[in-house]
Formats: C-alpha cells, structure tokens, sequence
C-alpha cells in the first residue's frame, strides 16, 4: 500500500532517496514528515501456575483451533507491561504481572511485525476464555501439550522459556534516562 496523503498536514506524499532507501515524504516544504514504513507490536505472555502453563484457545482466524499463550498487540501510549497483562485479563480473566521479557521475533514484512513475549507471574482468577478471541482457555501440565493442537510459535516460546538462561531481561526502574513515561529493560 502506498502513503499518498501526509498524515501530519493533509499534503500529497512523493517518492525521494532517504538513508540509501525509497521513501514517501511529504511534498510540502512547510512539513516534511517522512513515512518511516508500518510497523506492529505483538506481545505475549508465558504465565505459569503451579507447573502448569496458561494457553488459549483460537476462535478466530490466524491460527483458529489452536492452543497459544494470550497475546496481542499495543495500543498507542500504552506500555508494553499494561498490554501484556491487559491482553492476559481479557482473553482469559486470569491477572497477571510482568516478571522479565523472555523472548523477542523480528518478523520482517509489508507491515513490519516485532513480538515480545513476557513471562508473567500469576496473581489470581481463574481461567474463562473471552468468547470472541479465544473459546476456550486453562492452565495445562506440559505432558498435556503432546495431545494438543499448540501452535509451533506457541511450543517456541515455551522451550525459550523453559530452557532459559538467567532471569531474563527485566525492568530497570533505576534507569538514569528513565523519564516521560519510558520503561528500560536490562539483563
């Protein structure tokens, strides 16, 4: 899909050579704003309770059928940990809070897609799928798993999980640049 229009000041978008690269920017000398490209941030969450691993359901397509950790994607001015567990509560009820980042996938595309998946600790609820996303939800021993449809990025995320090294990357809210609202994650 080409940007025609600037979504800054409403003026047309034309084609230069920016940084070695076609870009769309805008055509008025007033403004300026370049298309960077698209872009989405997916987050999901690995949230374990007594041994046991939180999965979903799919109701809808991509992926309907299968079982996956619940996930989905950032709001703008929403941080990446108020997703995550905002994503866990309304997919499955279950509440959780943010404990490391275990995992990333950089999924180069049309619309560049980033995934970051968390190891969440549970807090409380039980499991009650949201009827839309997902029809179904629960917490299951991983011997269950072989007799289950888990989708492969699914059975990904719970080897890095449970083969890790370390602690994962966690916040650090003694960051010295930590301001307006950014959050930093270290090793």
């Amino acid at each position: 899909m080409t940007i025609n229009y600037c979504v800054t000041c409403g003026s047309p978008m034309e084609t230069r050579v920016l940084d070695g690269l076609e870009r769309r920017v805008c055509a008025s000398e007033s403004c300026g704003a370049v298309h960077w490209g698209n872009y989405s941030i997916g987050v999901g969450a690995l949230v374990f309770r007594d041994g046991k691993i939180l999965l979903v359901r799919r109701a809808q397509e991509p992926g309907k059928g299968n079982w996956t950790n619940p996930g989905g994607y950032i709001e703008q001015h929403e941080d990446i940990g108020t997703t995550v567990a905002r994503e866990v509560m309304e997919e499955t009820g279950v509440e959780a809070k943010v404990k490391s980042i275990i995992a990333l996938r950089d999924q180069p595309r049309s619309i560049h897609n980033v995934y970051i998946a968390f190891e969440m600790e549970y807090v409380g609820g039980e499991p009650t799928p949201d009827g839309v996303e997902v029809d179904a939800a629960g917490f299951f021993a991983l011997d269950e798993l072989a007799h289950m449809p888990v989708a492969g990025f699914t059975q990904w995320l719970l080897d890095a999980a449970i083969h890790k090294q370390g602690e994962g990357m966690q916040e650090d809210s003694q960051a010295a640049t930590a301001a307006n609202g950014n959050r930093y994650y270290r090793l």
